[in-house]
């Protein structure tokens, strides 16, 4: 019988000195995958990176698994805060200005802390917990799929649930492939292009295959 891995926390802190303690687990965490990677990552390492001994360590997470997977949770979270306080405001807003936002509030989500963001994308394995990586792009596709329900006569997709999907999975993959290339996060022209290539997907009266 296969070993389960443990991807839950075994308690959460409730004192200071204990938020200290998780916190500087989960630094270190952070700088080990960036530096080093998932795979060379361990419970050792990242004890005496953060300072703590491995029994201290241990009181509060099983094993590696479950520190990245508390780590991909306040990454994630973080991420869509910002997204969904963005589209809050613009809840009303005409669909380019809406689109506007989002992009760049998803560009912005993106920049939080890019290196970790891609080693969590590209190395950390979709196992219990760990699957929370992926939350970013189903709390996007819901995002955005309440904000079209309101918008049917303005757009050509009539299908939400795959407009949403298409939306969603062309702003995380184009801005995914992007921290490949730094310096387009930073460029207003990706912003535009961007903006524009979903505004012409919603707008457009093309019909393929007829």
């Amino acid at each position: 019988m296969p070993h389960r891995i443990r991807t839950k926390a075994r308690k959460i802190p409730q004192q200071e000195r204990s938020r200290i303690t998780v916190e500087a687990i989960l630094t270190a965490t952070t700088h080990i995958l960036i530096k080093e990677g998932y795979d060379t990552a361990s419970t050792n390492k990242i004890a005496e990176r953060a300072g703590v001994s491995i029994g201290s360590l241990y009181q509060y997470f099983p094993s590696k698994e479950a520190i990245v997977a508390a780590l991909i949770e306040n990454h994630a979270q973080s991420m869509i805060c910002i997204i969904e306080a963005k589209l809050k405001l613009v809840s009303d807003a005409p669909i380019e200005s809406a689109l506007c936002e989002l992009v760049k509030a998803c560009i912005q989500a993106n920049a939080i802390n890019p290196k970790l963001h891609k080693v969590l994308l590209e190395q950390v394995p979709r196992i219990g917990q760990l699957e929370k990586v992926t939350e970013v792009e189903k709390s996007l596709r819901a995002m955005i799929r309440s904000y079209l329900e309101d918008k049917c006569d303005q757009i050509q997709p009539q299908n939400l649930d795959l407009a949403a999907f298409i939306l969603a999975h062309t702003l995380e993959n184009l801005i995914h492939a992007a921290l490949g290339e730094p310096d387009f996060l930073v460029d207003e022209q990706f912003e535009k292009e961007l903006i524009a290539l979903l505004i012409r997907y919603l707008k457009s009266d093309l019909v393929v295959g007829s």
